[in-house]
């Protein structure tokens, strides 16, 4: 790819959202095939309950504004997961017509409706009144807002403290803008704002305020911090300019007004094979980037992306190294990065039924780029749990019980990635805004409604 056609202007073209929304007669057809089952196995395969054929039956009669409710209620997060979940996995693949034609489209539906909620610029819910109890909620992202947004219904003063500018982790920074534009994870937290939560934003809990503090000036305690940066590889040539974290790289593609024109006609290689990773090549690709190739020491079967994001990431150019893992990263007298020293991998037999990969005897060879971008996961707020005095295996905080996200401290409850490891929780931003909601109906019903049949 050459640089000579590539200005700013293209490059910001290139992160618009790549999907359009479905146009009122298509959206009206597609919701007019639905069966409306009574028993519909879609709700059973929605992680928060979405009423589906009732959100899609009031588009179908023109009623906008109730189905957004109707999705919102049940999803806080709703237009965001419209766009990035894995509806194949979930709703529509649990859709019966699968049997006889193909499923309704739900995704896109969900997105017509909370689309149309979001330009007529709707306030779908009110806040309760005050109950007297007050709730911090430490992280912003899909499962913060989801505690918050139950909580403040449920009449509690509630707190959120958000480590960055805005609020909305995940949907907000770390998606990026041509799958989800940044502005509809934003009306979803002032959907919450609108209720009267307080955010306190560029506040770390930990730094700016002690977990003792909130421990001591709250009746409890919501932990939906996520995860943190990208851990390091821990091989020679890491420190070179040209290596990047894959969170930072994608945020800012995000928030950053000018693009980064650097990638330009460049090399790139992508270490991991998770959605973040995919994430990464594809903003590489739309930066100008010449050559994308993902890195990964295991096959196809074992990458974490989802199988849209592998199909959306070939469909870019991106290219696969599958059984290869980074040696060390190679640079020049100026300190650039020039090129991966890598070794080819083979599965073995390993502990708990998934194979290890295992370097190949004298298999190195190099691999020429310009830029290099770690995508192998997150390190957890290890720190801030312990400050919490949380039970925790690794940084996976510990339930008492996952119903509720109760912790081993009986005034803190957890949800979203702080929870997601050693076979606890899910990886999906569904998956935490239900969690979120779980946590908010046990505080009600231990602070509040505990008290009311007590009384």
């Amino acid at each position: 790819m050459s640089s000579t056609f590539i200005s700013l202007t293209d490059l910001k073209r290139n992160f618009t959202e790549v999907k359009a929304g479905m146009k009122p007669k298509e959206a009206i057809e597609e919701s007019n095939r639905c069966l409306f089952c009574y028993d519909a196995p879609c709700i059973n395969a929605c992680p928060t309950g979405i009423d589906i054929p009732s959100f899609i039956k009031k588009i179908a009669s023109g009623n906008l504004k109730g189905s957004a409710r109707t999705i919102m209620d049940a999803n806080p997060v709703g237009a965001s997961c419209s766009r990035v979940c894995p509806t194949e996995e979930l709703c529509e693949g649990a859709c019966v017509l699968n049997h006889s034609s193909k499923p309704i489209l739900i995704g896109q539906l969900q997105r017509y409706a909370t689309d149309w909620a979001i330009n007529n610029e709707q306030i779908l819910f009110q806040k309760g009144a005050s109950n007297g109890k007050s709730v911090a909620i430490v992280g912003g992202g899909p499962a913060g807002l989801s505690a918050a947004r139950e909580l403040a219904r449920f009449g509690f003063k509630v707190t959120v403290f958000e480590a960055k500018e805005q609020a909305g982790g995940l949907d907000t920074y770390g998606i990026v803008s041509f799958r989800l534009p940044q502005e509809i994870s934003l009306w979803e937290v002032d959907q919450v704002r609108q209720l009267g939560v307080e955010f306190r934003m560029n506040t770390r809990v930990g730094v700016e305020v002690s977990a003792a503090e909130l421990l001591h000036d709250y009746d409890a305690v919501v932990l939906a911090v996520g995860m943190s940066s990208v851990p390091m590889l821990g091989i020679a040539g890491e420190q070179l300019a040209g290596v990047y974290d894959a969170i930072d790289f994608v945020e800012s593609t995000k928030v950053t007004p000018d693009l980064d024109e650097s990638f330009v006609g460049k090399r790139v290689a992508v270490i991991g094979a998770g959605n973040t990773a995919i994430d990464a090549a594809t903003c590489s690709v739309r930066l100008g980037a010449e050559h994308v190739q993902i890195v990964y020491r295991r096959t196809q079967a074992e990458m974490t992306a989802y199988d849209f994001e592998y199909e959306f990431a070939k469909l870019d150019g991106v290219a696969f190294q599958w059984l290869t893992a980074p040696k060390q990263i190679l640079g020049d007298e100026q300190g650039n990065v020039v090129g991966i020293e890598c070794v080819r991998m083979a599965l073995v037999e390993g502990d708990g039924g998934r194979k290890r990969p295992v370097a190949i005897a004298d298999s190195e060879f190099v691999i020429d780029v310009d830029a290099v971008i770690k995508a192998i996961g997150q390190t957890k707020h290890i720190a801030l749990i312990e400050q919490l005095g949380l039970a925790h295996s690794r940084g996976t905080v510990t339930l008492v019980d996952p119903s509720t996200g109760l912790t081993s401290n009986p005034k803190v409850f957890a949800a979203g990635d702080v929870i997601f490891g050693d076979g606890q929780g899910e990886a999906m931003v569904v998956s935490a805004a239900q969690q979120g909601k779980l946590t908010a109906y046990a505080i009600y019903k231990q602070l509040v409604k505990g008290q009311e049949a007590s009384a």
